[in-house]
C-alpha cells in the first residue's frame, strides 16, 4: 500500500468520529449510541487494512453499515480506492452491499449505483455498465456523469446512433456545444453505410454531418470519395475544393484524389491556378508538389527545377529538396548521378517512418489520419504536421 493510501485510510476514523459527534449532538437525548462498538470496528478494519488483509476489512466495515448509515461515504471511499488499485471484485462486493440497503437514501442509492455502474466498467462488462448507466439517467438529477459514461460505452460497441441520442441528452443537461462531435458520429454511420454498398444513405448521413457541423472536413472528404468512386467527378472537386473553406490543414488529404479528377475529366491542367491559391496560403507541401508535377509533365525538367528552388527559398523543407533531387536525376550528367543518389538517400533516411499527423491535443503522433485520436481519445483533433521536414 502507498504512502498516499495509508495517509487516506489514518484520516477516515476522524471523518468518521466527526459524523459521529454530529449525530451525537442531535440525537442524544432520544438515543443511544454504541460508540465503543463503532470505534472497535473501525479500528479492527483499520488494522486489518494496514495488515493487507483486505477481505476481512470489507467484512468489518460492511458490518458497520448495519450500526450505523452514516459511515456510507466512508464504504464509498473504500471502494473508490479498491477501484483504483486494480482491485475491482473488492469495489463491486462493497457497493453491491451498499445498493442492497433498504435504509439507504435515494441520494445515496444513485451514488451507489453510479459507482458500481464505473466498477463494471473498469471490469469490462460494458453491458451490466450500460444497464446501470441507463437506469441512473432515467432517475431524477443531473447525469452528466452517466451519461458521459455511456457515451464511452456506445463509442466501444460503435453505436452511433446511441451515441448520438445520449450526447444530445448530455449537451441539453450541461448547456455545452458537441456538434463537431456529433457530426463525427453521423460520419461513421455514414462509413457504415459505404461500407455496406449503400452509398445513398452515407450521402444523407453526411447531409446531417455537415448540417449539425457546417466545418465538418471529414463530412466532405468521405462525400467527395463516394462521388468520385461513382464516377461523378465534377461533384467529388467541388466537395474536395471546400476543405479548404474548412480547415486548410487538411488539404494534404484532398491533392491527390483532385488531380485524379481532374485527369479522369481529362482537363489536368485546369486544377493549376487552384494549386496556386493553395501554395500561397497553406503551410503544406503537398500543393507544391503537385504543381512542380504538372509543370514537369508540361513544361519540363528544366522548368520544373526553377518552380522547386523557387519554392524551396521561400520555405525549405527535406521532402522539396527529396523532389529536386528526383527532377535532377532525370537529366544530370553520370558525374553528378552518384553524389545526388547519396543525397537523395539521406533525404529518404530523413524522412522515413516519420510522424504525419499530431493530436493537438494530447500530442499522439502516427502516420495514418484517426477521426478519434488513439491517445486522449478526442475527436477531429488529428491534424497533418507541416514541419521542416515536410
Amino acid at each position: 500500500m502507498t504512502d498516499l493510501n495509508l495517509a487516506f485510510l489514518l484520516l477516515l476514523p476522524v471523518a468518521a468520529a466527526s459524523g459521529w459527534f454530529a449525530a451525537w449532538r442531535s440525537k442524544r437525548h432520544t438515543q443511544t449510541f454504541p460508540i465503543s462498538r463503532f470505534n472497535n470496528d473501525y479500528f479492527k478494519g483499520l488494522n486489518y487494512l494496514l495488515n493487507e488483509q483486505e477481505d476481512k476489512a470489507i467484512e468489518v466495515f460492511l458490518r458497520m453499515t448495519e450500526v450505523d448509515k452514516d459511515t456510507v461515504e466512508t464504504h464509498f471511499a473504500l471502494g473508490n480506492l479498491f477501484r483504483k488499485r486494480g482491485e475491482v471484485d473488492r469495489a463491486i462486493r462493497i457497493h453491491q452491499n451498499l445498493i442492497a440497503r433498504e435504509c439507504l437514501s435515494e441520494e445515496y442509492r444513485s451514488q451507489a449505483l453510479l459507482a458500481l455502474a464505473e466498477d463494471y466498467m473498469r471490469a469490462g462488462l460494458l453491458d451490466r455498465a450500460e444497464d446501470l448507466f441507463k437506469e441512473i439517467v432515467q432517475r431524477p438529477g443531473n447525469h452528466v456523469r452517466a451519461l458521459s459514461y455511456l457515451i464511452d460505452i456506445y463509442e466501444q460497441e460503435k453505436d452511433w446512433v446511441s451515441a448520438i441520442e445520449a450526447i444530445r441528452e448530455l449537451a441539453r443537461q450541461s448547456a455545452d456545444n458537441y456538434d463537431s462531435v456529433t457530426a463525427q458520429y453521423f460520419c461513421e454511420l455514414a462509413e457504415q453505410a459505404r461500407e455496406r454498398g449503400d452509398n445513398g444513405a452515407a450521402i444523407r448521413y453526411l447531409e446531417k454531418a455537415l448540417s449539425t457541423d457546417p466545418g465538418c472536413v471529414r463530412a466532405n472528404l468521405l462525400s467527395g470519395y463516394i462521388h468520385q468512386q461513382a464516377g461523378d467527378y465534377e461533384k467529388a472537386i467541388i466537395d474536395y475544393k471546400k476543405v479548404q473553406g474548412q480547415d486548410i490543414e487538411y488539404v494534404t488529404e484532398i491533392i491527390d484524389d483532385l488531380l485524379s479528377c481532374y485527369v479522369k475529366l481529362e482537363r489536368p491542367y485546369d486544377v493549376m491556378p487552384h494549386l496556386d491559391e493553395l501554395v500561397s496560403k497553406s503551410r503544406a507541401l503537398s500543393p507544391m508538389l503537385a504543381q512542380a508535377s504538372l509543370i514537369q509533365a508540361r513544361d519540363g525538367n528544366r522548368a520544373a527545377e526553377r518552380y522547386i528552388t523557387e519554392q524551396l527559398r521561400r520555405r525549405p523543407t527535406v521532402r522539396g529538396l527529396d523532389r529536386l533531387i528526383d527532377v535532377h536525376l532525370t537529366h544530370c550528367e553520370e558525374s553528378a548521378k552518384e553524389n545526388l543518389m547519396m543525397l537523395r538517400e539521406l533525404t529518404r533516411k530523413i524522412l522515413h517512418n516519420r510522424p504525419v499527423y499530431s493530436c493537438v491535443r494530447c500530442g499522439f503522433k502516427g502516420r495514418s489520419l484517426h477521426w478519434q485520436c488513439p491517445g486522449c481519445k478526442s475527436w477531429h483533433t488529428m491534424k497533418p504536421v507541416h514541419d521542416v521536414e515536410g
